[in-house]
């Protein structure tokens, strides 16, 4: 069928719509999958610093647990965002989840270091390739007005799936010498979670629309119209979807057409600069404190403490990121990053390392929010998912050399100067944060 059974496309009566049940439920349900996600990639953090000790690895070895793991990130985010604009946001979706919930269940019986990396990097190709095509996903289903606010929200799972890693890493990793396989076996709940997820979402109907589908996107979108119990607001028609672009080849050239290059360098400069920062700190927090000196559970207990901060930094970016706009809000998070990643690096005692790292939890996490908002907004639908996961792809990248450079900063600097590294690269993200569309209240491009 090539004609839409309705007088309105699919983006206009979906901006339409006030925040309902259904689009509540897609929330949940990809938010689950992104706190799962964020689940493994905490816990590695603290299974790294049980696995220093047990195994006696040095921080090299630890270091390469960590970036083998973001080399399969790399590759899933450039793979994940093709696939999900070829063959649909729900199914790579749930493929993705699958992926990686068994690898990491599979990590639980490991022996030694050379399997552990095998399966780390098939877990980074399942969560790289997860995270940008949620983000589309949810972006495409959300009102323009509250669209910024919703993929907060969504990455606002992120805390609570790190959330969970740190009760684990407290109660279960330290609870005995295989304390580290229970852990790698709880994260394994994403596989089972990936049968929900394709039986119980639906498929973007953006996404449908932009291949012909009208009849399917029709259905969904009168779902969410039931939902919203005749609840509307008037927004302006969007010119039709033009035909998608079909080749891989093509789809990437159009990253740097004239239209889209200055976004792109700018969104790819914002997310290697991040990642950069936020893993080289957080993924080497726990380790950092057992060299200074703290026991193996202090540390734990002091990352729970720090990570409690996450979750007030989303609602803050959430609410600021359609008040202020995109670019102000990125760009005051991540100085604010900057900014307490120095005071961390300073500080000496406790209670400085504890609030200096919950102001750096606040702020770089009220990033992330702002950057996962303002990504899939940068691109139209046919470009969407591949834009959203070039550009993770390319902060991935970044998330590989962070956690190698760290030992090699501190043997031939310290603490102190790892930070202001840290500084650094968050203030050159938040200059670039100014070179991204700001779409605060405006329709996605449907195009």
């Amino acid at each position: 069928m090539t004609s839409a059974p309705h007088e309105d496309d699919v983006a206009t009566r979906l901006d339409r719509l006030p925040f309902t049940p259904k689009l509540g439920r897609v929330l949940t349900g990809s938010g689950l999958g992104w706190a799962l996600d964020a689940m493994d990639v905490g816990l590695i953090s603290f299974i790294i610093a049980a696995l220093g000790v047990q195994w006696q690895l040095g921080k090299e070895e630890l270091g390469l647990i960590s970036s083998v793991g973001f080399v399969g990130m790399a590759v899933g985010a450039s793979l994940g965002g093709l696939l999900a604009d070829k063959f649909g946001r729900r199914q790579v979706f749930a493929v993705t989840l699958l992926v990686y919930g068994l690898a990491t269940g599979a990590s639980a019986l490991v022996g030694g270091l050379a399997l552990l990396l095998v399966l780390r990097f098939i877990v980074g190709l399942g969560l790289g390739s997860e995270l940008p095509v949620a983000s589309t996903y949810v972006s495409e289903f959300a009102p323009a007005r509250i669209r910024g606010r919703v993929v907060v929200f969504l990455e606002a799972f992120w805390a609570v799936g790190w959330l969970a890693a740190a009760v684990i890493g407290v109660f279960v990793v330290p609870s005995s010498p295989d304390g580290w396989r229970w852990a790698f076996a709880l994260g394994a709940i994403p596989a089972a979670y990936a049968l929900i997820v394709r039986w119980g979402l639906p498929e973007s109907a953006r996404w449908l629309e932009s291949r012909g589908r009208h009849a399917e996107a029709d259905l969904i979108v009168r779902q969410f119209e039931v939902s919203a119990k005749g609840r509307t607001v008037p927004v302006a028609a969007l010119p039709a979807p033009a035909k998608p672009r079909e080749s891989i080849r093509g789809r990437l050239r159009a990253l740097f057409a004239p239209e889209f290059r200055g976004r792109t360098l700018s969104l790819w400069i914002v997310w290697f600069c991040v990642n950069f920062s936020y893993y080289g700190a957080f993924i080497w927090i726990p380790s950092l404190l057992v060299a200074q000196g703290y026991t193996l559970v202090k540390s734990f207990e002091f990352t729970l403490i720090i990570t409690l901060a996450q979750l007030p930094g989303y609602a803050v970016a959430a609410w600021l990121i359609e008040v202020w706009g995109r670019r102000i809000t990125l760009s005051v998070f991540l100085v604010g990053s900057a900014v307490s990643a120095v005071l961390y690096g300073t500080a000496g005692d406790p209670t400085g390392i504890i609030i200096a790292g919950m102001l750096l939890s606040f702020f770089n996490l009220g990033a992330w929010g702002a950057l996962y908002a303002v990504s899939p907004e940068t691109y139209p639908t046919s470009l969407r998912a591949t834009g959203s996961g070039w550009a993770a792809g390319v902060g991935r990248i970044a998330s590989i050399v962070a956690p190698l450079v760290v030992p090699w900063v501190l043997g031939w600097g310290s603490v102190p100067i790892l930070f202001v590294v840290f500084a650094v690269f968050f203030a050159i993200a938040a200059l670039a944060a100014w070179g991204l569309s700001d779409l605060r209240g405006r329709a996605l491009d449907n195009r």
